[in-house]
């Protein structure tokens, strides 16, 4: 053990790469369906490791939560102002409710079995998987004004009640929203999934996430033009409601080009690319031909992110009337995501600012379809630094503010402060892109790399103090973590079904796993459901809860 911790006290960040690389080996371990995930298993390696004796300097700490909270409010910021309207007043108030029950029981909890402050905000973190709880608990804790020990031993506290209430905080949220959620509601996932699609369908037929059908959606075929002779483009096109589009004419061995006035005539052939339904009902007369060299035409997939002026909160079916058709001419969806979930291509599915759409078409009007819907999603790998740094330092310097109200000092931290200005920074970025590019895999790797760092970094320099925590009260706070995590979702289950008013088990499924921010289970429910119907109410309600969540930690440690 000596030349260990000689090694360590010579290169500590030994230490702190050991931690992650252990820590996530035995994150990824199937224990049946769970996992401990990379950040749970980071702590736990810390805390071994730590055993030798480390100690890693804290301003490392502080530097790999600023970017790991700032990443999350970057993240959430476009759907978080966006889930701020009378529409969403449902999925507001689900999410507001769970996390106001959660505070209410960790502090009674707290309270009738004296835990201190470090334990209470652990058990929070952990029994809710709310892993940004501990750096807000400890930042909240540095700022107490208490002698430095007690501040070491407290923020260890919280690591340690987080590692033994994270394990059921996570298979717990599953088992109420997959398992008992269901049976609550006397409707099966995939049932209630089915019935929110025809809702939402009207008469279109509605397909599962994942699916794909053994007939292409989307085709290209050619023909030799004969019942249409005479017939415009224009005309044409319309008489199939627009689902189909000509894009190459070729006449006596010439290519023409397809303007809507042009008159189709006898032997004509043309290349047409739409909708499968569409084109096959086109092609009813036969006349397909094979050689489709020369009018062959490049398809494209591009990918825009929504935010035009005047639509937000407006369903597909809407968009389609509303749009001119010159400029809807030729594109089609092919695909959606909110916050990185897949939605329901359907009639009546409601596109919010933020939704990516993947336009299928050919390259002109795959781009005219992306500039008029808001703006292409950058493929750029390069960080805008100059952006992302004026973020931090605006946050850090927010948290440095401190109010005085009846004496009691408030602030947000530097935790605080830098999730506000990630918000506020996000959601300008959604709505002014030709600045602040973060692309999702870098702002991953900040979120993920910046969370597991700053855990693994209490873990090394509090390891010592945990063996005596677990020894002391460690199944009392397990027992506590498994009260904190049914009781405030079961209360908001009962909230969402008999005060909200959620009668379908899917969305309410979808809303509660959100409402929580747990992953996990929403994984859970999309699995069982077969469906992306719960994705609408789930990206709501995840960014509310990812914010008021969050800021349960200074809540939890200025209330106990």
């Amino acid at each position: 053990m000596d030349w260990l911790h000689s090694i360590f006290h010579k290169s500590p960040e030994i230490a702190l790469f050991l931690s992650l690389a252990v820590g996530y080996y035995v994150g990824q371990i199937n224990f049946g369906k769970f996992q401990l995930g990379g950040v749970g298993g980071s702590l736990l390696a810390a805390v071994v490791i730590s055993q030798a004796g480390v100690t890693i300097d804290n301003g490392v700490k502080s530097v790999m939560f600023a970017v790991f909270i700032y990443a999350v409010g970057y993240d959430s910021g476009p759907g978080f102002f966006n889930s701020l309207n009378r529409k969403t007043l449902r999925e507001i108030a689900m999410a507001i409710f769970l996390a106001v029950s959660a505070l209410v029981t960790v502090v009674v909890c707290a309270k009738l079995f004296h835990l201190n402050k470090g334990l209470a905000a652990g058990l929070a973190g952990g029994a809710l998987t709310q892993s940004a709880i501990i750096g807000t608990a400890g930042d909240a804790i540095a700022r107490l004004g208490l002698p430095a020990d007690q501040i070491k031993s407290l923020q260890s506290d919280v690591a340690i009640a987080y590692a033994v209430t994270y394990v059921f905080g996570s298979l717990g949220a599953i088992i109420v929203c997959v398992n008992i959620l269901p049976k609550f509601m006397g409707q099966g996932l995939r049932e209630a999934s089915i019935e929110a699609e025809k809702d939402l369908a009207g008469d279109a037929p509605a397909r599962a996430a994942g699916q794909l059908s053994a007939l292409p959606e989307m085709v290209g075929r050619a023909y030799k033009i004969d019942v249409s002779a005479g017939k415009t483009v224009k005309s044409v096109e319309t008489q199939h409601q627009d689902m189909m589009t000509i894009e190459r004419i070729r006449r006596d061995g010439k290519n023409l080009e397809p303007t809507p006035d042009l008159a189709l005539e006898l032997d004509d052939e043309v290349l047409v690319v739409g909708r499968r339904e569409a084109v096959v009902e086109f092609g009813a007369n036969g006349n397909e031909i094979a050689n489709v060299e020369d009018i062959g035409v490049v398809m494209q997939t591009r990918q825009g992110v929504f935010t035009r002026k005047g639509m937000n909160h407006t369903t597909i079916a809407e968009v389609r009337r509303n749009v001119d058709r010159d400029l809807r001419h030729g594109v089609y969806i092919e695909s959606a995501t909110r916050a990185g979930q897949p939605l329901p291509i359907l009639p009546e599915t409601r596109l919010e600012h933020g939704d990516v759409i993947t336009f299928y078409g050919s390259p002109k009007d795959t781009k005219r379809a992306v500039d008029a819907a808001g703006y292409e999603l950058p493929y750029s790998n390069k960080t805008d630094f100059i952006y992302m740094g004026v973020g931090l330092v605006l946050g850090l310097l927010i948290g440095l503010i401190v109010l005085n109200v009846g004496g009691i000092p408030l602030t947000l931290g530097s935790g605080g402060g830098c999730l506000l200005a990630g918000l506020l920074f996000g959601w300008m970025r959604g709505k002014h892109p030709m600045y602040g590019v973060l692309p999702s895999a870098a702002s991953q790797l900040l979120k993920d790399f910046g969370l597991a760092a700053f855990v693994a970094v209490v873990g090394l320099n509090s390891g010592l103090q945990a063996v005596v925590t677990v020894k002391q009260s460690g199944m009392t706070i397990f027992l506590l973590g498994v009260f904190v995590t049914l009781f405030p979702l079961l209360l908001t289950m009962l909230f969402g079904r008999y005060v909200l008013g959620y009668k379908n088990s899917a969305i309410l499924a979808g809303a509660l796993s959100g409402s929580r921010s747990a992953n996990p289970a929403f994984g859970g429910v999309l699995d069982k459901a077969e469906s992306a119907v719960p994705t609408v109410p789930f990206a709501i309600t995840y960014a509310i809860a990812n914010v008021a969540l969050t800021l349960l930690g200074p809540l939890v440690v200025g209330l106990v």
